[in-house]
């Protein structure tokens, strides 16, 4: 009855002229769900999250080269009740847009332009990377799996309005990050790096790179309701259809956020619709018979679709810049996010399948990735025998992709770490700021996710890079993770010592100005040293109050301009020549000026504090 009804249906839709119908051997998702049970499997699960966890969602499903699902969930626009359409809906792409880069790198490689394997440097003006560490070259097969070995770099990623927007070449220049690995040993994802290979496709075709993907990705494939450079191409049919992006603020509460546009577009700048995205997923999986409008050989699209960076046989690797992801099937995919927006683009070619999410909602994982991973389905691995012992991988890591310079590394140190602990003899436990999952080690070494937080899904796989049972490195999606290179009596000192000092200076400082009242009130003047001690005091609460302000902005709104943060810098540097005058003088004045043991004591006090936040924030780069 089944294979009946099958086949009823399949003659329905070729009388209303619909090209979605399978044969009896094609009827299911990689994960087992059947074609016809996919709307209901969809709304069902979309259902505990739209309105309550995200805004809204675009769903676009693909199955033998034809988009077989298409539906919007929730709002596009809540305010307005605009609702999300998977056929119009326009949302950011996010970093999906990476694959236009890579897709226009091998174009190039096939027409014999740019070599996987050649120095990047020269298809670069003379002098364009000012920060190189390593004599090892970096190479575009580097940039394709994120080894090239740069830190993250945070700032000037976003901009509020179009008229900032400068030129990629000017873009990669004032964003350059320092090199902090040897290339080819650490993956660690990077926006620059992408941007960087995107230039060079601009230098050798001599064209803007979003005219070259126009030209050359869009058009052919018809992708008429994407953009990847909005406010250069100011389309009024793109930009009429474009929804709201939200940050959720509670259960079911979302805040809209404000515009933005991305100097460094090529690594995050797309926007578009699912069903284009389902186009160019089409054509990364033409039938057999068939030609990709993208390359002029079926053979360049098998050689990007190959594994080309791998750690272990038993770990998802990289594929000329699509992630791997074991799965029922191997699976080949990309997300994104941005301020407000989330999204994955997940194929399976070896069973032409396909699931496109887009979302407007900040951080989105249950959708993106969640039902994503429901639709593909999970690879069941076998659990070895002889493993070896857990007690080995304990410990706590910090993501290679993390800013070394700078203020910020302070969150990585404190906020962010790795921990592994063993729960038992097979298993261990993730801690990342304040998130857990269990994994299961599978193979020696080899953990794989068995439980917890969503947040994890996108690293479901990890690899312990274990040499005389030691722990070097760990391997997963995106980002490699490095054993921590600070004590924790270090960063319990280091902290103890910030608490000290802001108390300090915030108690001294309300008790020397409630005194300096009394004294006023009563009229009794103030000496050389007190004043100065005052300053001094002045000065240690100016760059205490500075510090959290500077904490605040940054937490409020990471997506800073590095010009942005000028003002604090200057006022550190302000306070700390204040501090360091006042000193000089307290010590001149205490060796002419009849102290009490209690006065100096307290002066020495005042001078040794605020020479110990001076070192803090040497040690945490705060000037910088």
């Amino acid at each position: 009855m089944k294979r009946f009804a099958v086949v009823f249906l399949f003659l329905i839709s070729l009388s209303l002229f619909t090209p979605r119908a399978f044969s009896a051997d094609e009827t299911t998702t990689p994960s087992g769900i059947p074609m016809e049970d996919l709307e209901k499997f969809i709304d069902d699960y979309v259902a505990d999250y739209i309105g309550y966890t995200a805004a809204g969602a675009s769903i676009v499903v693909v199955k033998d080269q034809e988009i077989v699902f298409s539906k919007g969930y929730g709002y596009g626009d809540i305010a307005n009740g605009i609702p999300m359409e998977a056929n119009t809906s326009i949302l950011e792409w996010g970093s999906i847009t990476k694959l236009m880069v890579w897709t226009s790198v091998m174009q190039l490689v096939e027409q014999g332009k740019i070599d996987l394997h050649e120095d990047i440097r020269n298809y670069l003006p003379n002098g364009f990377l000012e920060k190189l560490s390593y004599e090892k070259s970096i190479t575009m097969l580097h940039l394709m799996h994120h080894t090239a070995g740069y830190e993250d770099n945070i700032f000037d990623l976003l901009i509020s309005s179009p008229n900032q927007m400068t030129t990629l070449e000017e873009t990669l220049k004032l964003s350059e990050p320092k090199q902090v690995y040897p290339p080819g040993e650490v993956v660690a994802y990077s926006n620059y790096t992408t941007s960087l290979a995107a230039f060079i496709v601009e230098q050798v075709t001599g064209q803007n790179f979003y005219d070259y993907v126009d030209e050359h990705i869009l058009s052919k494939l018809h992708m008429n309701q994407s953009t990847i450079h909005l406010p250069v191409e100011e389309d009024p049919d793109i930009l009429k259809n474009i929804t709201k992006g939200y940050s959720l603020l509670d259960y079911s509460q979302f805040e809209e956020s404000v515009p933005f546009y991305i100097p460094m577009y090529p690594s995050g700048g797309m926007n578009g619709t699912a069903e284009d995205l389902a186009k160019f997923a089409i054509a990364l999986m033409p039938r057999e018979d068939k030609q990709t409008p993208l390359f002029g050989s079926n053979q360049t699209l098998q050689e990007m679709l190959s594994t080309s960076y791998s750690v272990n046989e038993n770990v998802p690797g990289n594929a000329h810049g699509f992630w791997e992801y074991s799965g029922a099937k191997r699976g080949l995919f990309h997300s994104g996010n941005t301020v407000a927006f989330s999204s994955n683009l997940h194929m399976v070619p070896e069973e032409n399948f396909a699931v496109v999410v887009l979302t407007n909602q900040s951080g989105e994982i249950n959708l993106s990735y969640g039902l994503v991973k429901a639709l593909v389905g999970e690879d069941e691995r076998m659990v070895e025998d002889n493993l070896p012992s857990n007690s080995n991988v304990e410990g706590t890591y910090l993501s290679a992709r993390r800013m070394m310079d700078g203020f910020l590394s302070l969150y990585y140190y404190y906020l962010t770490p790795f921990h592994v602990t063993a729960q038992n003899e097979n298993e261990i436990v993730v801690d990342a700021a304040g998130l857990e999952a269990i994994y299961q080690q599978t193979s020696p070494y080899v953990y794989q996710m068995t439980s917890g937080s969503a947040a994890f899904i996108p690293n479901d796989i990890l690899y312990f890079h274990v040499k005389d049972g030691v722990v070097n490195q760990i391997s997963t999606t995106f980002s490699d993770y490095l054993p921590m290179d600070k004590s924790n009596a270090w960063l319990m000192v280091t902290l103890l010592l910030f608490i000290f000092c802001t108390v300090y200076f915030l108690v001294s400082s309300i008790f020397l100005l409630v005194r300096a009242i009394l004294k006023h009130q009563q009229r009794k003047p103030s000496t050389t040293i007190s004043k100065w001690n005052g300053l001094l005091h002045l000065s240690g609460t100016g760059i205490i109050v500075n510090i959290f302000v500077l904490a605040i902005r940054m937490l409020t709104n990471s997506n800073r301009a590095y010009s942005e943060l000028y003002i604090h810098f200057g006022l550190n540097y302000a306070f700390t020549v204040c501090s360091l005058l006042s000193i000089v003088i307290i010590c001149f004045q205490m060796k002419k000026t009849a102290l009490s043991k209690w006065q100096n004591t307290g002066y020495l006090l005042s001078m040794l504090s605020i020479i110990l936040l001076i070192a803090w924030m040497i040690v945490w780069q705060f000037y910088a």
